[in-house]
C-alpha cells in the first residue's frame, strides 16, 4: 500500500517535472525569438546612430568653414575701412572701395545666415530664411543641433535594447536550468515564474526602446 502511494507520488512528480520542462522549452523558444528580433532592431538603430554621429561631425566642419569665411570677410571689411580712414585711397577711388565694402558686408550677412541654417536646420529657420542649398535643393538641411539631438535619442533607445537583451539572456539561462533540473517541480515552477518576469521585462524594454527611436 505504501509502495503504491510512493509510486503514485513518483509518477506525479515525474509528470509535473515533464510539464515544467515543456513549458520551459516553449518559453525559451519564445523569448529567444523575441531576443533575435530585438537584436536586429537594435543593430539598425545603432547604424542610424552612427550615421547621425557622423553627420554631427560633418555638419560641424561645414559650420566651421562658414565661420572661417565670415572671419576672413570681416578682416577684409576692417582693412577696406582702414584704407578710407587713413586717406591713402584717392578721392576718385573711394566710390570703388565703398562698393567693395557693400559687397563684403553682403557676404558677411550671407555667411551668417548660412551658419544659422546649418546650425539650427532649415525647418527651424523658416522658408524665408533659406539661403543654403544641398546639390541645388533648398530647405533640406538638418541642423547640427538636430543631428546632436538625434544622436542622443538613438543612444538612449539602443541602451534600452541593451538592457532588454540582458534580461532575455538571463531568461534563457533560467530556462536552461529549469530543463536540467529534474524531479523538482517546485523549483522548476519558480524558475518558470522568474523566466516570465525577466522575459516580460525584456519585452517591455524592447518596445520602449523602439518607441523612443525617431
Amino acid at each position: 500500500m505504501l509502495q503504491d502511494k510512493n509510486n503514485r507520488e513518483t509518477v506525479e512528480v515525474s509528470v509535473a517535472s515533464e510539464r515544467a520542462e515543456a513549458i520551459g522549452g516553449v518559453l525559451i523558444a519564445l523569448f529567444a525569438a523575441l531576443m533575435a528580433i530585438s537584436q536586429m532592431v537594435n543593430g539598425e538603430l545603432e547604424e542610424e546612430m552612427m550615421i547621425a554621429h557622423n553627420n554631427v561631425v560633418s555638419y560641424s566642419s561645414w559650420y566651421q568653414s562658414k565661420s572661417i569665411k565670415e572671419s576672413l570677410k570681416e578682416s577684409e571689411l576692417d582693412y577696406l575701412a582702414a584704407l578710407i580712414e587713413s586717406g591713402i585711397v584717392t578721392d576718385d577711388k573711394v566710390p570703388v572701395i565703398n562698393q567693395k565694402i557693400v559687397e563684403v558686408k553682403e557676404k558677411i550677412i550671407k555667411y551668417e545666415a548660412e551658419k544659422t541654417e546649418i546650425l539650427l536646420g532649415s525647418v527651424k529657420v523658416g522658408k524665408e530664411n533659406w539661403v543654403q542649398d544641398i546639390e541645388g535643393e533648398m530647405g533640406i538641411i538638418t541642423g547640427v543641433k538636430e543631428w546632436e539631438q538625434l544622436t542622443q535619442t538613438y543612444d538612449y533607445a539602443t541602451k534600452r535594447f541593451d538592457y532588454a537583451l540582458l534580461f532575455y539572456q538571463i531568461c534563457i539561462v533560467l530556462g536552461a536550468v529549469c530543463i536540467i533540473i529534474y524531479d523538482n517541480p517546485k523549483l522548476q515552477k519558480g524558475l518558470i515564474v522568474l523566466m516570465i518576469i525577466f522575459g516580460i521585462t525584456g519585452t517591455f524594454l524592447s518596445v520602449y526602446g523602439y518607441l523612443l527611436a525617431p
